[in-house]
């Protein structure tokens, strides 16, 4: 049997070999671990666009309810000012032929009297009237909006780099 003499460049060959391995080895583990990171990034970026992306689309649809609820607000608000409208020039046809009627000009003064009261008191009841009818449009309009300003706030108070 016969042996052999480790050399010293045997040795360094041997050295550097293991060297090499070790570097293999600690660079693959860098590429993995820098995959597995790229990778977890990766889809919590994408989860946070498909996130984003239904937040829009959220927002859009808040938008087109809002346009709903004022278009028929709008219709609403034109029924009523058009009922008035037709209510008070009935009224006031009504008054001329009443007006007409009178034997006197006390009689006539106190129809004219009659008349510009009860106008006025029919005027301040449909202002009130209307007013309360734009204020509740006003809230159902904007509470579609209000919701997602709310919902916007929350996300950015959970947001987190």
């Amino acid at each position: 049997m016969t042996t052999r003499a480790k050399t010293p460049a045997a040795d360094k060959a041997l050295d550097v070999t293991n060297v090499v391995q070790e570097a293999t080895a600690k660079v693959e583990t860098l590429v993995a671990d820098t995959q597995k990171a790229v990778t977890e990034h990766f889809e919590k970026f994408s989860k946070g666009l498909e996130g984003l992306t239904t937040f829009g689309q959220d927002n859009v649809d808040a938008i087109v309810k809002s346009s709903e609820i004022a278009a028929k607000a709008a219709e609403g608000i034109g029924t009523e000012i058009s009922a008035y409208s037709k209510k008070s020039f009935e009224d006031g046809v009504a008054a001329a032929q009443d007006f007409a009627s009178a034997k006197t000009l006390t009689e006539l003064f106190e129809k004219q009297t009659s008349y510009a009261q009860t106008a006025f008191e029919g005027f301040v009841s449909q202002a009130t009237k209307m007013n309360e009818i734009y204020v509740a449009a006003a809230k159902d309009i904007s509470a579609p909006l209000g919701a997602r300003v709310n919902a916007a706030t929350d996300a950015l108070k959970t947001f987190s780099l």
